[in-house]
Formats: C-alpha cells, structure tokens, sequence
C-alpha cells in the first residue's frame, strides 16, 4: 500500500488544523512498513520520541511530536474489494478518497463522521465515529490491521493472530505502534434520504430516546442563546431507488454560503464585539429551512468545515445525555457567556473496544465548540464537569483534561489497553506529554 520512496528527514514547523498545536520537528515520510520500522528502530537506539501524524485535524495533543514526526501521507493507497466487502487501505490514505473509491466499486462504508479530511489511521486512532443508534464508530468497521513496533517488527494484526493487539489497536492512540495499513469491513453502497429543518432543545430533552432512535442517522445542533435546534434525520435506502440530490444553486446557498461563509462572518462579529454573539444566534438560528434530499450516503454523512474552531467532546451513557443537555443550558443561561457555535449532539451503539468512548455502553456524543485562537474558557469547563457526574469519556482528538487516574476510572478495560502498550513500546518511543498524561508513564521511562 505504498505510493513512492521515502524521502529523506526534514526540519519543519508543524501545527494543527484548528493551529492550537504547534512544534518544530524533525519529519520523515516513510513509504512502507519496513520504512517504518527503520525510523522506529533508529529513534529507539538513541532514545528519541517518534509521533505518527495523519492531517493533523485532532485539537489535543495527542499528534504533538517532541522529536521526530512520522507523516503517513506515502503510506497510503486503496485495493479492490473482494466478495466479503473487505479492503486494504493504506493508513495514511485520506477518508475522502476511500469512500469515492469504494463508491467506485459499489461499495461504502456502513457509517462516517461529519469530516472526511483525516487520514484512515488517524481517525482510527482517536476514535473518530458517526451518528446512528444502530452503528459503532469507524473502528468497529476494522477486520485487520498492519501494526510496526518500536523494536522493528512488522504485525499483521488479525483474530487470529493476537487479538489482544488487534482488539486495543482499532483505538491504539498511536501508543502501540505505528499503524500502515487497514482492512475495513465495506458494505453495499446505499443512499441516504435526508431530511433536515428547526427543532426545539426543549423537545429534544424531552423526546431524547424517541427522537435518536427515530431513524438510522440523527444529530442535533443547539443553538446556545436560544431554543432552536437544527435537526438532520438520515434514512438508509437502496441506490436502485433512484437519486434525488440537492438542485447545486441550493447546496451552494446552503452549505458554502450560509453555513460556512455567512457563518464566518457571524463568528467574526462576534469575537470583534461579543455583546452581539446573542442576537446573532438567534439570527442564525432563524436563517434555518427545512430541505430533503437523497445521495450516496458518504455525500449525506460528509460535510464541509471551513470556519476553525477548538472543539471538546463528551461520550455519556445515552439514557443521561437528557439531564446533561439540560444542565448544559442551564449552566449557560445563567452566565454571562458568548457561544457563537452551536453545540452538537449525535448517538452511538456500544461496541468492544477498549478505548473507544463507547465501550460497553450506548453512547450518546455531546460537542461543543469556539472559535479558533480563542480559549474556551469556563464553557468547555462546565461540559466537562457536568458530563464528568455521569462518568463523561473524552473524544481522544479533542480536548479535555482528564489525566490516567481519572481516565482509569471510566474505561473498565483501562488496564488492559496500558499493558499491551507496555509490552509494546515499553520504553515510550511512540509517546509524548498527551500520551504520558492520558495513559501514565511507559514502564521504562
């Protein structure tokens, strides 16, 4: 799954999509396992911290490098799929590209999240997941995996070669070895009828269970300063149905102008005069129309961000996402803060994975979000201390700051992820200070 050969090592300035992570590092692009496996021997016989990086989209730390920076853009490339749906992608192949290449083929992914700019690798690693009460995350969909170990030794990670490795490295954090290639499990390509418009934070609250379970995909944005949500229901159909998608004068209007341009604009105002950041969500949010159409389902699940922002994450049980939501505004209306972006709201099946925010329970995902360059303030604190009482698990990629004595606490299978990482890596060549705060010290450090 290699394209090219591997360039040599460069000093560069790196930061972030949201430019809240910055380093000056060295960078090596490897072009294949063994590639891989030379920089990691290497760093690891002078004791040099190596960090993999995708398209840099986390907002945490988690990509930061302190030493040697390992880009997986040469790592990348997309086979055919065969009759079971299984394809090996490259790891630094971009999420983009797998799903218009599968779509070639007749194939897709069964679920995306809402951005399809991270490599395969990175979004695999931090847990990166959609909507849909019935569906897992991007990493419930991997089947095997190629996995390089800081002492030079090339896996293929299967169920049946140690699934204990396979089981902790669909959510690895990058803290287990570096990842080269992934077999993801494909389906059938489907379409998805949309259908979107205004809602009430009120309703939602008081509907949740009905109102996520009513079709396969649902999420919601509230618009603090208001009650108004914007509703997106997604329902699965066969493509033979026929096609039906947004007319292009209309999803200009709609996704470019208002929702990144206008938006933008909106976000400006506001951080240049901050008393107006109230009526200007009750501006936006009245700017909402219902629209419904149908597409191949990665051009329904995908959408275009470019307005930054910093984000944080909170993964609850579903079944508390109700009071947390409604604590959340309650909180709000009584502070005097700015919240110019509204605050996300998606589902999630339980799933197995020892680190992913949705092990063992049904999840519900609540997001909130600033403008870039700016801090967040007590407003990430207050969704991080009210979905910390119902035992709140980070989005690994974004931020929060939570440490290894809180995180032990929520993840029952904590344990048992830090000890395939010490056997592993256990001198902390793959780590950083996120990994070292969120997983605790490698052994031999």
């Amino acid at each position: 799954m290699a394209e090219g050969a591997a360039q040599p090592a460069t000093r560069a300035h790196w930061r972030n999509w949201a430019g809240n992570q910055r380093a000056d590092t060295e960078v090596v692009h490897p072009s294949s396992a063994d590639e891989v496996a030379d920089v990691l021997t290497s760093a690891a016989g002078v004791g040099r911290r190596v960090r993999p990086i995708g398209s840099s989209h986390s907002f945490s730390a988690i990509g930061r490098p302190e030493h040697v920076q390992l880009c997986s853009d040469r790592l990348s490339g997309i086979g055919q799929v065969d009759d079971d749906g299984l394809v090996t992608v490259g790891a630094g192949t971009p999420l983009h590209r797998v799903n218009a290449e599968l779509g070639r083929q007749g194939w897709s992914l069964t679920n995306l999240g809402d951005i399809d700019r991270q490599t395969v690798a990175g979004a695999l690693a931090t847990g990166t997941h959609g909507t849909g009460a019935r569906f897992g995350g991007l990493a419930t969909q991997i089947r095997a995996l190629e996995l390089v170990t800081p002492s030079g030794d090339v896996l293929a990670c299967d169920p049946g070669s140690d699934p204990g490795i396979l089981s902790a490295a669909r959510v690895g954090l990058g803290a287990l070895g570096v990842v080269t290639a992934v077999t993801l499990q494909a389906v059938p390509a489907f379409a998805l009828r949309a259908v979107e418009g205004p809602g009430t934070l009120t309703e939602a609250i008081d509907g949740f269970g009905d109102l996520m379970t009513s079709t396969d995909h649902v999420e919601f944005y509230w618009f603090p300063h208001t009650d108004t949500t914007l509703l997106k229901c997604n329902t699965r159909v066969p493509l033979d149905e026929g096609l039906s998608p947004l007319p292009r004068w209309r999803a200009v209007w709609d996704d470019e102008i208002l929702a990144n341009a206008a938006f933008a604009g909106v976000v400006a105002a506001g951080r240049r005069v901050p008393a107006l950041v109230p009526s200007l969500a009750r501006m936006s949010a009245k700017s909402l129309a219902a629209r419904s159409w149908t597409d191949r389902s990665h051009r329904v699940f995908v959408s275009r961000r470019r307005v930054r922002f910093l984000e944080m994450e909170y993964a609850l049980p579903r079944a508390e996402a109700p009071a947390v939501l409604a604590e959340l505004r309650r909180v709000h209306e009584a502070n005097d803060w700015r919240a110019a972006f509204p605050v996300e709201v998606r589902v999630a099946a339980a799933d197995d994975i020892p680190l992913s925010p949705a092990e063992g329970r049904d999840t519900a995902y609540i997001a909130a979000h600033v403008p870039a360059g700016t801090s967040p303030g007590p407003w990430f604190a207050a969704l991080e201390s009210i979905a910390s009482e119902v035992g709140g698990r980070p989005h690994w990629g974004k931020l929060h700051g939570l440490d290894a004595t809180a995180l032990r606490s929520r993840y029952p299978r904590f344990g048992e992820f830090v000890a395939v990482r010490d056997r592993l890596d256990p001198a902390g060549i793959l780590a950083n200070g996120y990994l070292d705060r969120v997983l605790g010290p490698a052994p031999e450090r």
